[in-house]
C-alpha cells in the first residue's frame, strides 16, 4: 500500500549559487558517490539539483520533512542496475522503511532551469512511531 508521496522542485541556478557560497554544503548533503557522479557530467548542477529534489521528495514521502531524525545524508540517490535512479537509505530513513516492510521509489527529471523529483513510499505494514 502507498504510505506516502512526495515531490520537490529545485531551481538549478539557485542550488549552484548556494553550493558555491557554502563549500561544505556539498559534503553535508551529498554522498561522495553522488558528488562524483554529478561532477562527471557535462552539466553537474542539474544532476545535483535533481538529487537534492529527490532527497526532499523522499523526506516528504516518509512524512518527516527535514525533521524526525531524517537527514539529507540518510538518502543516497544511486543508479539501479538498469540505469534508473533508486535510493539507498541509512539511519532513521532506513529504520522507517524497514519497520513498514517497505521500499521507496523515485523519479527524477531536469529541463531548462528546474529539476524535479517524485517519491513514493510503499509499505506492507502499518508504520509505528516511537
Amino acid at each position: 500500500m502507498v504510505r506516502g508521496v512526495g515531490t520537490d522542485i529545485v531551481v538549478i541556478e539557485d542550488l549552484r549559487l548556494r553550493m558555491e557560497r557554502s563549500p561544505g554544503l556539498e559534503q553535508k548533503v551529498f554522498d561522495p558517490g553522488e558528488s562524483a557522479y554529478c561532477r562527471s557530467m557535462a552539466r553537474p548542477f542539474q544532476h545535483f539539483a535533481a538529487r537534492f529534489a529527490a532527497k526532499e521528495a523522499v523526506m516528504k514521502a516518509l512524512g518527516t520533512g527535514w525533521g524526525a531524525g531524517v537527514d539529507f545524508a540518510d538518502i543516497v540517490v544511486v543508479r539501479g542496475a538498469e540505469g534508473a535512479p533508486t535510493v539507498e537509505l541509512k539511519g532513521e530513513a532506513a529504520r522507517r522503511v524497514l519497520a513498514a516492510s517497505g521500499r521507496v521509489h523515485v523519479s527524477l527529471s531536469h529541463a531548462g532551469e528546474h529539476a524535479v523529483a517524485f517519491a513514493v513510499f510503499e509499505a506492507q505494514e502499518e508504520l509505528h512511531h516511537g
